[in-house]
């Protein structure tokens, strides 16, 4: 099934999308917000499985049209969001691209950093930007949604119970001109990642069927910059860490409470002809062939469009279609 969530409030208005990504139900009489269905998912899942039985057979009165723009964030906002660099080449590339070596541990132990989980982006908000000379990204990325892990899980715990609910995709935008300073103090990313947008639509990893194998999304994931394509690197090649190992890695040492959202980092493979999923893995590619980057970071006006499509080139989670913009205070 398909989960959405109607601009609302703070937390949404959970809905049900249709495969087609043509209709919507709500879901009120099962759960308010997607939060609620997750705090709840073992009596809010079967009835959500038959609203969606329903609106695909064309049996549900109140349907409406699917509208992005009308759509948050499934989850408009999380008690917990953690990004991971699942594909290592691509930590690599990026931290030559700022001078920085990287030790060998990362290949054997997953890279994660916890981010703002308080102000997600919906797939269609302009992105706010105080200045361009920030050296503006984007970073397209694929991610899921847990159930309750408790401390100590481990990967094959995480498929065995089907920790991971759903799975969306992410831009989790960054500020490249800010990262090198933050990073120098030791404490991490802060003020150098904005708000993260993610798709509309949150979809049930059965429901991908054969895409989903091994914690892993096995499809390309297109990127489009100004209506340009950009890169289209598969999300289930040279993915170092499945997402059951990433939950794991987060789980060490605390639990992670249901409606927990974990990135894969930037999607990235060795098959430089996919293309990159962000500026700066291009930027260092262009470096390594010429001594210099020649493309340049985003503007004010600039669109990313970013979504996974079918082999019938249906839409799996919608689009993720952004403008960037100046900051207003």
């Amino acid at each position: 099934m398909r989960l959405a969530s109607l601009r609302s409030g703070r937390d949404g208005r959970l809905v049900v999308v249709d495969r087609a990504l043509t209709r919507l139900a709500p879901a009120a009489g099962i759960a308010p917000t997607l939060q609620a269905a997750l705090d709840d998912w073992g009596q809010a899942a079967p009835r959500l499985a038959e609203l969606a039985r329903r609106l695909e057979a064309g049996a549900v009165a109140d349907a409406r049209p699917y509208e992005p723009a009308l759509l948050a964030a499934p989850l408009p906002r999380a008690y917990h969001w953690v990004d991971g660099s699942a594909y290592v080449n691509h930590v690599e590339l990026v931290r030559k691209a700022r001078g920085a070596e990287m030790p060998a541990s990362f290949w054997a132990d997953p890279l994660v950093y916890q981010g703002g989980s308080d102000d997600f982006l919906g797939p269609t908000d302009d992105v706010p930007v105080p200045s361009e000379e920030f050296g503006i990204d984007f970073e397209s990325e694929v991610a899921v949604i847990t159930g309750d892990v408790p401390m100590g899980t481990q990967p094959a715990e995480v498929l065995a119970r089907g920790d991971i609910r759903l799975v969306l995709l992410a831009n989790d935008w960054s500020l490249r001109n800010l990262i090198p300073g933050e990073l120098a103090k030791g404490f991490g990313f802060y003020q150098s990642k904005p708000a993260t947008a993610f798709s509309p639509v949150a979809v049930t990893p059965e429901d991908l069927g054969i895409h989903w194998s091994g914690a892993k999304l096995h499809l390309p994931l297109a990127t489009s910059l100004n209506g340009v394509r950009f890169g289209a690197p598969d999300a289930g090649v040279d993915m170092t860490f499945d997402f059951a190992q990433l939950i794991a890695h987060c789980a060490r040492t605390r639990n992670l409470r249901a409606g927990t959202v974990v990135g894969s980092g930037t999607v990235s493979n060795y098959d430089r002809s996919k293309g990159s999923a962000c500026l700066a893995e291009r930027r260092m590619l262009e470096h390594l062939e010429f001594g210099a980057p020649r493309t340049p970071f985003l503007k004010f006006g600039d669109r990313v469009r970013i979504e996974v499509t079918g082999p019938d080139g249906r839409s799996l989670f919608g689009a993720i279609d952004q403008r960037v913009v100046g900051a207003r205070r």
